[in-house]
């Protein structure tokens, strides 16, 4: 089997990289820069390396030739996120993996895309992002009704390495506090990395059980105050995530553009459950064992 990785030099699409390396499945990395660390990286590890550009659909569908499989993960515009860059990517993966007659594409998404954010109270009133959401629940869709023989859209929760080093959502906690507008009692479906490379890989190497799903992943739900209590008993220094609104956090530094994601969280919560995903038969990371593997 042989697969292309797309944003394989990334989190999600690394951690699919990897696991399927250790399977023994021939991976094609699709990188924008040959000559990076992470590139070379992959090229030691066995991967094969192809430049291409998400926004270039001849030039994927010169990546995506030869291939049995797909995985997707289109990437947003950061400099215009009001802007079509993720829909249009997305859906150039789509038509270059029909184009070259790839049977199998598994796409990576978000948590709640789709009927979910679509029903949850305050949509309707137009509270909540609509540009985001909408976006992902188009390309979603795209990888639905493409025609493929087995697809499948996994919707990974808030990635445990957002706490690696600065984050949108996070900010900094080097100084000991994590600054954020979580409630004290909202439950944050965390991801690891991993785990999401280890659920793309099954679907990829074992067609059909996973097959036309949508698949909400977490491999933990804390509230912030846990997790900070975490973080200190594995680091061994004091990390503290006071109960703060919305509008305190940005006051103590969280990026204002952060403000309707918290409050959305606060209100509906996520649907992804790592109950569910055990119930699959995937692998769930605790928080406590990814903070002693990647803070210790």
């Amino acid at each position: 089997m042989s697969v292309l990785v797309i944003g394989a030099t990334g989190n999600q699409g690394g951690a699919t990289a990897r696991s399927l390396l250790d399977r023994g499945v021939a991976v094609r990395a699709l990188v924008r820069d040959p000559g990076s660390d992470k590139a070379r990286t992959l090229l030691e590890r066995g991967a094969e390396l192809v430049t291409g550009d998400l926004d270039d659909l001849p030039s994927l569908v010169a990546a995506v030739e030869g291939m049995d499989a797909v995985f997707s993960i289109p990437y947003p515009d950061v400099n215009d996120l009001a802007g079509d860059a993720e829909v249009v990517r997305g859906r150039n993966v789509v038509e270059a993996a029909r184009t070259a007659g790839v049977s199998h594409l598994v796409h990576s998404s978000v948590s709640g895309a789709g009927d979910f954010h679509r029903t949850q109270p305050g949509w309707a009133e137009g509270r909540w992002d609509k540009h985001y959401w909408e976006s992902k629940a188009a390309v979603d869709e795209a990888v639905r009704t493409g025609g493929f023989e087995h697809w499948t859209v996994l919707k990974p929760a808030t990635f445990m390495e957002n706490l690696l080093g600065w984050s949108y959502l996070f900010g900094d906690w080097s100084s000991g506090t994590i600054i954020s507008g979580f409630a004290a009692d909202t439950l944050i479906p965390w991801t690891a990395v991993d785990d999401i490379g280890e659920a793309a890989a099954t679907a990829l190497t074992e067609p059909g059980r996973l097959d036309g799903m949508d698949v909400e992943l977490a491999s933990e739900r804390l509230t912030m105050t846990q997790t900070a209590e975490i973080l200190s008993e594995v680091t061994g220094r004091t990390v503290s995530a006071p109960v703060l609104t919305p509008q305190q956090a940005v006051e103590r530094g969280m990026l204002p553009a952060m403000v309707n994601a918290v409050e959305q969280i606060n209100e509906n919560g996520a649907p992804a459950r790592p109950e569910d995903v055990r119930a699959l038969g995937l692998p769930t990371t605790d928080f406590r064992t990814w903070a002693r593997r990647m803070l210790v």
